[in-house]
């Protein structure tokens, strides 16, 4: 009853299913594999956070460019603070408010943006507490320059003056006529009687919407899997029914039926047999 599936027509089939299981076991076991490499980097990045509290603050140059090794380090500069901005929209523990944004002029001749303190509330330029007079030391957690759409940074425009919607040197420099750092701090202790911003781990390293999407992947490859396998054995049921009902005669033997072609030339040599031949025998 099977010895249809060493027709020709069945090598095929049987050649794409041998080939497609094994292809979409591998596709989903790469995107599997996607996810948990983020979610491994998620984990580090945590950690390096929280050691970082603990560490001894380096110089600020000695951690640049900002990594994912030196994120949320402990870094030290030293400068004038001048110009101030504040940073809307910010929730600290479920409580909206808003940074307090300092530039701080470094004697490399490029500014650091420093994030004093967090206040709650919708952003008064009356209320803010103003920055320190002359040379500061300043001492907190290595962050990079934020990215509209990750942690929670929204694209943000038309805000009124004074304010920025991330903190980042491409934002900051179309504001200030210096050489931004590519790169900010947060200060282990707030300025001036505000809340300290916790660091946080470096955009693309969280359990965000393309880790969700890996993981999705995952479960489409393999239900393939499953709808290649359920296929295959339906379309072997089906031509099996069949090569057994056309075996019991219940299905009707297609080559026995005239083709209507040929049909109708029957008919045409019958119809020339039944006229009269001229000469009227």
């Amino acid at each position: 009853m099977y010895r249809f599936l060493l027709t020709p027509r069945w090598w095929g089939i049987n050649v794409f299913v041998l080939l497609a299981i094994p292809f979409c076991i591998f596709m989903g076991s790469w995107q599997l594999g996607r996810f948990e490499d983020r979610v491994e980097n998620h984990r580090s990045a945590e950690e390096n956070v929280v050691s970082g509290r603990q560490e001894e603050a380096r110089p600020l140059d000695t951690l640049l460019p900002v990594t994912k090794e030196t994120s949320g380090r402990q870094a030290t500069a030293s400068g004038r603070y001048e110009e101030q901005f504040l940073v809307p929209h910010r929730d600290l523990d479920g409580e909206p408010g808003h940074y307090v944004l300092t530039l701080l002029h470094t004697d490399t001749g490029k500014v650091l943006p420093v994030v004093r303190g967090w206040l709650p509330g919708d952003p008064k330029p009356a209320g803010t507490p103003a920055p320190p007079d002359g040379e500061v030391t300043v001492t907190g957690a290595l962050q990079a320059s934020e990215t509209p759409g990750s942690n929670g940074v929204t694209a943000l425009s038309g805000l009124p003056e004074g304010q920025t919607g991330a903190i980042s040197s491409a934002s900051l420099v179309n504001l200030v006529p210096h050489d931004v750092y590519d790169a900010w701090i947060t200060l282990t202790q707030g300025d001036s009687g505000m809340r300290a911003v916790p660091a946080v781990a470096p955009g693309g390293t969280g359990l965000d919407l393309k880790a969700f999407q890996n993981l999705g992947y995952t479960a489409e490859w393999f239900a393939f899997v499953g709808f290649v396998i359920f296929m295959w054995f339906r379309l072997v049921r089906r031509e099996a029914e069949l090569v057994r009902d056309t075996e019991l005669g219940l299905v009707p033997d297609e080559e026995a039926k005239p083709e209507p072609g040929r049909q109708q030339d029957q008919q045409d040599q019958q119809d020339q047999q039944d006229q009269p031949s001229p000469s009227g025998v």
